[in-house]
């Protein structure tokens, strides 16, 4: 029998004090240690699920404010780096043991297909792909980054490469009616991240650099969770519960469980069931991801969601950056008189979180919280008229939203207000209202910056929030999408449309005459829309933050495409 080997990873994936976490995929059982070259160390056996081999590496004993290369070894035999490899050494590298003063680089983007696309569908080059080879050229320079925060549609279950449909075909075996291009089983699943991860400048760059995700509709289906109506027409396709089940058990043991820090890891109930399985925890992840999609029915119900629901949302600090990262999509309320982009329960979570000590408050969302104002004013619109008491009226609102993807935070007006009202409290230094928060908590002084973080809309924008008098803290949706796709070329001038001052009033007024209560928070355009690949740069520097979007060239290269200060203090 072969011996094992490395099939994805080595990912880095959380450095926390004196711990980080490496995630692997590996051909067969084993023993999976990590160690390195200044002593630190960890290793895990494998758990296997559906004849995938999967360690999650806990290293300890880094040493604070040092960079150390490491290796991963698969039984005792050293599989990363890989022998004759031209790449730089992967390393870790721990912050200082009080860095508050220590600046704070997040690098973000959302919507990577693979990189075949490009010669099948001809896409521009890979930002991510352009930015791992910038990096290569100084790994030890002053812009590495801190963290790679990947906003959503990091595989696409649902438009394939020709290499996955090609597989696809040769299987006999698959669900009735199951979409003959699109995966739909846990193993069909990891033929997605086996090609994207595999990639040689993206997986080294993942090896170097820590990273955390959240999914977006492509990992399960495009427009994932839009309507009640929406989810009950879904769950009558006979190949459904399979795809559904699979996603989410993929997503987790892909992506999920290396959001987790080490604390976090070693009290999350499914890897505790993973562990406790032994040598296949196979009906562990497929009873875990049915049950966690039926979980979503019981969202707008508060105690109950607490006492079941598996959270996908979760929250982090770098130095005096505070991040928090937010499920757009599983948890949803679709209930038509109680839409929410997230149930009572998680958003009293997410409020406790929001509110705290720190400079800068960072919003992870796989879907921008300020659309073009007239895009947002027609999604609230057709919210408005998808719940008419008028049969036909909502069935052909139903019909539109789901022709135009009018499924965003403008589409759940409680959740786009809640979150205006939560910003307007946190920027004044206001505490949290009645029922917002667990417990009764005091006023904190005004963060130095609110970002909201977000992806999905294939195209790149810099927009400023305004509030009533008295906010203090400036309020910016940073939007960079996609990293490798393209939006139709048909479509780019009604997104430029959505800022036109006249279009957009014209839309809210129809808002407005359909009952849209008008909403205190107003925006504006600072820099964009661009079209094109691109990653952005978001750096905070004591109480002074600044936005950077990088754009690719036709040769592979980045350029700036937008610049944008922050906030005032330097």
């Amino acid at each position: 029998m072969p011996s094992p080997r490395l099939l994805i990873g080595p990912l880095l994936r959380r450095v926390v004090g004196t711990r980080a976490t490496v995630w692997v995929e590996t051909s067969a059982p084993a023993v999976v240690r990590v160690r390195t070259a200044d002593g630190a160390e960890g290793s895990s056996p494998t758990f296997t699920a559906y004849d995938h081999h999967y360690a999650l590496v806990v290293v300890e004993g880094l040493t604070p404010d040092t960079t150390s290369t490491y290796e991963v070894l698969v039984d005792d035999e050293v599989a990363w780096p890989e022998p004759r490899s031209s790449f730089p050494p992967s390393v870790i590298r721990t912050r200082a043991a009080d860095d508050r003063d220590q600046p704070v680089r997040l690098v973000f983007g959302s919507c990577r297909e693979t990189t075949q696309h490009s010669t099948a569908r001809k896409l521009p080059p890979d930002a991510l792909d352009a930015y791992a080879r910038r990096l290569m050229a100084d790994p030890d320079g002053p812009e590495r980054p801190d963290l790679l925060v990947l906003l959503g549609d990091q595989v696409y279950a649902d438009e394939t490469s020709p290499t996955v449909r090609r597989l696809l075909r040769r299987r006999r075996r698959r669900p009735a009616g199951a979409p003959t291009d699109q995966v739909v089983s846990f193993d069909e699943y990891t033929k997605l991240y086996l090609e994207s991860w595999r990639d040689p400048e993206i997986r080294w760059l993942f090896s170097t650099v820590p990273s955390v995700m959240i999914f977006d509709d492509h990992e399960i289906i495009d427009d994932w969770n839009t309507s009640a109506a929406w989810r009950a027409e879904m769950r009558e396709q006979p190949w459904w519960a399979e795809r559904i089940g699979s996603g989410l058990a993929s997503y987790w043991v892909y992506q999920h469980l290396g959001n987790l820090s080490p604390d976090e890891i070693a009290t999350d109930p499914v890897y505790a069931k993973v562990v406790a399985a032994g040598t296949d925890a196979t009906e562990v992840l497929r009873e875990f991801g049915s049950r966690v999609d039926t979980e979503s029915d019981l969202a707008h119900d508060t105690e109950r969601w607490r006492n079941v629901q598996y959270q996908w949302s979760y929250a982090l600090d770098l130095g005096r950056t505070r991040l928090v990262m937010l499920d757009n999509r599983c948890s949803r309320v679709l209930e038509p008189a109680q839409r929410a982009m997230l149930p009572p329960g998680e958003w009293a979570w997410f409020v406790d979180r929001a509110h705290g000590v720190y400079d800068h408050l960072v919003v992870g969302s796989s879907l921008p919280w300020l659309l073009p104002p007239g895009i947002h004013h027609v999604e609230a619109w057709n919210e408005k008229l998808a719940s008419s008491r008028r049969p036909w009226v909502a069935r052909a609102s139903e019909k539109l939203r789901r022709a135009l993807d009018l499924e965003h935070w403008a589409a759940f007006q409680r959740s786009f207000d809640a979150l205006g009202a939560l910003f307007a409290r946190i920027g004044t230094g206001s505490p949290g209202a009645p029922g917002d928060r667990v417990g009764a908590g005091p006023a904190y002084a005004p963060p130095a910056s609110i970002s909201v973080l977000g992806g999905d809309v294939h195209h790149s924008y810099v927009a400023r929030a305004r509030f009533a008098d008295g906010m203090v803290t400036p309020v910016h949706q940073l939007t960079c999408s996609p990293i490798h796709n393209q939006v139709p070329a048909g479509m780019r001038p009604l997104m430029r449309l959505g800022w036109s001052a006249a279009p957009s009033a014209a839309v809210r007024a129809l808002a407005r005459s359909a009952g849209v209560r008008r909403s205190p928070v107003r925006w504006r355009k600072l820099s964009g829309p661009y079209f094109g690949n691109a990653v952005g740069t978001l750096l905070h520097q004591g109480r002074a933050a600044e936005v950077t979007i990088e754009g690719t060239t036709s040769d592979g290269a980045l350029h700036p495409v937008a610049y944008r200060r922050l906030t005032t203090q330097r």
